[in-house]
């Protein structure tokens, strides 16, 4: 495996970073996953603009998208494979053992690894940690991942792959690492931003092209909407047949189903899509 660590492109045995980096110190760092078919990515744009968000976010300097590109482009080049999981990380730089930040400047890594299509459907659970819709990191994709890691360890101690949380007032929030849409009266429901959620790149386009609305949802519609699924990068829309200890359809269901296919079949159509 060839991994670009600024600048170079390495060995995976010499791709290094320093133990002083602030990413690794204190998670000072924001990082974009994207999907790549067969070498060729698709959103990158978009998910390139949410790196700069979170970016500015953190107060980190704007990445050179330029360069991220040029890496990404190496990275997939040097790594051939059918389909894969490119992740950007851009970290704060060596700096001292600490809050503060040095003036190194910042750090980019960005590395391919192989995965496989996701199930049409999954299970979930819910968790009794809350989303914090008001914090200093809402919205931000950053590095800062160690939550969602006990959330997820929990879901897979229980036979699910994802983990869902509400906000700090009740309202679903989203996963570990996806967004959350439900279905009522064949209606398609997804919590807003500003429920605490991260703007999802796969979500938004899945609320354009199905004509999802976003709406505050109380928790407890997991135990009554009539189908449920997730969206995200390497989901893309994946149906859910269990939450905590309710059964739905093993299928997909018939909105679902759609919504799937309308996904698709866009993608399909424009692999650099953009919002309207």
């Amino acid at each position: 495996m060839k991994i670009w660590v600024n600048g170079v492109l390495r060995d995976a045995e010499t791709a290094l970073v320093s133990v002083l980096d602030h990413g690794l110190t204190v998670g000072d760092g924001v990082f974009e996953t994207v999907k790549a078919v067969r070498g060729e990515t698709f959103a990158l744009t978009l998910h390139l603009e949410r790196l700069a968000r979170s970016a500015r976010g953190l107060g980190l300097p704007d990445p050179d998208l330029d360069e991220v590109r040029r890496a990404c482009a190496a990275v997939l080049e040097a790594n051939p494979m059918e389909l894969g999981r490119l992740r950007i990380t851009y970290t704060g730089g060596l700096s001292p053992l600490g809050s503060e930040r040095g003036d190194a400047g910042a750090g980019l890594v960005v590395g391919l690894g192989e995965t496989s299509r996701r199930a049409d459907s999954t299970a979930v659970i819910t968790v009794p940690w809350t989303r914090n819709e008001r914090g200093a990191l809402t919205g931000l994709k950053t590095t800062s991942y160690a939550e969602n890691v006990v959330a997820l360890a929990r879901a897979r101690e229980q036979g699910a792959s994802e983990a869902l949380f509400a906000n700090t007032v009740g309202q679903l929030c989203e996963g570990t690492g996806s967004n959350v849409f439900v279905v009522v009266d064949g209606r398609i429901l997804t919590p807003p931003v500003s429920s605490g959620c991260l703007a999802g790149i796969t979500r938004a386009l899945a609320v354009e092209w199905t004509g999802a609305q976003e709406t505050d949802l109380p928790l407890d519609v997991l135990e009554s909407a009539d189908e449920i699924f997730l969206t995200s990068t390497l989901r893309d829309v994946q149906a859910v047949h269990r939450v905590d200890g309710r059964a739905l359809s093993p299928v997909p269901g018939p909105v679902t189903a759609k919504a799937m296919r309308i996904f698709d079949e866009h993608a399909a159509r424009d692999r650099d899509p953009r919002l309207a």
